[in-house]
């Protein structure tokens, strides 16, 4: 079978309803996830003509999602301050965790699969057991919104950034703050170890993307490839090559032993908002704010590298022979983009993306006598917190401590009530539009009779 030169379009997957946060392969390769501001889970079978399933459960945008080690699990976060554990099949069950005080912005599984991160605009960076399905313990030193958080392959190292510019490495068994990297002009929106674990890499909003070594703590390369801001980027599993998604509307492939851009992809109208590769690394998949899932098959996984290298030299002008300093840099090299990276624009639809069937999951059917005690059920437990509170402040009988996890709980109750009532209203309404569809259709039966 003859190879492909350069990486290709393979499939496009329409059925989300709002711009596309993250997407995610599962460890198989029979399965892409992908979350959306639209509120839902999408799990796509990757087989041609296969069903897909929509997973709906959370109250806000999802801004997250993560296949388990074992693909057994989906993870989700989401503006509406929760976490959720999916089984990625038919039957639609999930767990909600619940610990941030607002929107989760990121979740990732440890590599053993026994623990989650979370990142939050609370500012704070929470680890989770799988196993026990509840909170274990909270990283806090940013001083504003954490936007992404990862484990290092060892699962020794979490890595963090957010909106205070800086990038932060956690010792997991201490629990405290090791290191902590200031060089950006902007806030710093992602962060992943490479596959080995001994660098991570950053980027943010000012469009630059760096790699640190953290063996040296040093800064080893630092691109500004794109226009605007970089939403996501991803390792290939070979570590030589990296890509990276941004608001500006493009997808780059990065040679990073070589320490320059070779692809720019043209395939999403609007801005690019996640990347990932497949576990093997022969896939890549992209999502944006114009509601698709892009499929891409890429073969520099599959070709030794040099022959990447003279297919590239052969389909343009090469860049100037690679001074040591873009392998091994002693100190921050910027690579600028060079107007010598391949250009590929897609303007030939795909013939394997028919409109896939999709499956709802994740509706629950209760009686409105059920949900109305729990409605009852909640609002009594939400006011005697509220009194208990109110008490322990006015007689001044309180810890700082005793008052913050006093407010945790009200917090969570309160969105519990929130969510109670929220879904009772919605029975009603499916119980009246139901009544309303039999009568319509008992009177056609009586007209025609």
């Amino acid at each position: 079978m003859k190879l492909c030169e350069d990486p290709t379009l393979e499939r496009h997957f329409q059925g989300h309803k709002g711009p596309v946060s993250c997407v995610d392969f599962s460890p198989n390769h029979k399965q892409l996830a992908s979350a959306s501001a639209d509120k839902s889970l999408m799990i796509w079978r990757l087989a041609p003509k296969g069903r897909s399933l929509r997973f709906v459960g959370h109250q806000d945008a999802l801004t997250g999602v993560q296949f388990s080690p074992a693909g057994n699990l989906v993870a989700t976060s989401s503006k509406d301050r929760t976490v959720r554990l999916w089984t990625p099949h038919m039957n639609g069950k999930s767990t909600v965790l619940k610990a941030h005080l607002a929107a989760v912005r990121s979740v990732a599984f440890s590599y053993d699969g026994h623990k989650l991160v979370t990142a939050s605009d609370d500012k704070s960076v929470k680890v989770w057991s799988v196993h026990r399905q509840c909170f274990d313990f909270s990283l806090s030193q940013h001083t504003n919104w954490v936007r992404c958080a990862r484990f290092s392959p060892d699962g020794r190292l979490i890595a963090s950034c957010g909106d205070d510019r800086s990038v932060r490495l956690w010792d997991t068994f201490n629990r405290r703050c090791i290191n902590c990297f200031t060089d950006y002009g902007g806030s710093t929106t992602f962060v992943e170890f490479n596959p080995s674990g001994t660098c991570i890499a950053s980027a943010g909003e000012d469009s630059s993307l760096k790699i640190w070594d953290l063996r040296t703590n040093k800064l080893i390369q630092h691109y500004q490839v794109h226009s605007t801001g970089i939403s996501s980027f991803s390792f290939h599993p070979s570590n030589n090559y990296m890509i990276s998604s941004s608001t500006d509307g493009t997808v780059k492939v990065l040679d990073l032993l070589e320490g320059r851009l070779i692809y720019t992809l043209h395939g999403h109208k609007g801005a690019v908002m996640t990347v990932s590769f497949s576990r093997s690394g022969e896939l890549f998949a992209s999502g944006g704010t114009d509601r698709q899932v892009l499929l891409w098959r890429t073969n520099f996984d599959r070709r030794s590298y040099q022959d990447v290298l003279q297919q590239h030299t052969r389909r343009s002008t090469p860049d100037p022979p690679p001074h040591i300093l873009d392998i091994h840099p002693r100190g921050p090299h910027l690579h600028e983009p060079r107007p010598t990276s391949i250009q590929i624009t897609p303007t030939v639809a795909d013939t394997q993306s028919a409109d896939p069937h999709i499956i709802e999951l994740g509706h629950a059917v209760h009686s409105t006598t059920k949900t109305g005690l729990t409605v009852y059920i909640w609002m009594l437990l939400y006011l005697l917190l509220h009194f208990l509170l109110l008490l322990l402040c006015n007689e001044s009988l309180y810890s700082t401590q005793t008052v913050s996890v006093l407010e945790e709980r009200l917090t969570v109750t309160e969105d519990k009530l929130k969510e109670c009532l929220v879904h009772q209203g919605q029975i009603i309404r499916d119980v009246q539009a139901s009544g309303e569809g039999r009568r319509t259709g008992s009177e056609g039966t009586d007209s025609s009779s």
